[in-house]
């Protein structure tokens, strides 16, 4: 398999199933009492598909490609990090800027998870890139 779809591979799946974990069970109350009144009864399922295969090409493009060759762990996990920092913030802040009552903590919480949830991401991508290579 080729290094580079086994890490994009790798970090799509670890990104889907840490987030199941976050949406479906640890954050799940905090999302329902924060913005409960605008969540769907079921998720649209197209959209999620889509978001998780083009964030798994940004960072992919952006964190974990670009440290392919570099021995080392922190480059990759500090630019997967910042990487979803920035992603996450922007979904959040333009959210406190433009919708009514939407929770400074949610976003502040939402913004952390980004950056956690992509860090891992890229590591696993690093991870199976370096097996597979």
């Amino acid at each position: 398999m080729n290094k580079y779809l086994a890490g994009y591979l790798a970090a799509v799946l670890v990104m889907v199933a840490l987030d199941v974990l976050w949406l479906g069970v640890v954050a799940k109350t905090a999302y329902q009492e924060g913005i409960g009144h605008l969540m769907a009864e079921r998720p649209m399922l197209l959209a999620a598909v889509v978001f998780y295969l083009l964030y798994g090409v940004g960072l992919m493009v952006f964190a974990v490609v670009p440290q392919a060759d570099d021995p080392g762990w922190t480059r990759t996990l500090v630019m997967g990090a910042l990487f979803g920092f920035f992603a996450y913030a922007t979904y959040d802040l333009t959210n406190l800027a433009t919708l009514r009552n939407w929770p400074i903590r949610l976003a502040l919480m939402d913004m952390a998870w980004g950056t956690v949830i992509s860090a891992a991401s890229a590591g696993a991508g690093k991870a199976a890139m370096k097996w597979v290579n």
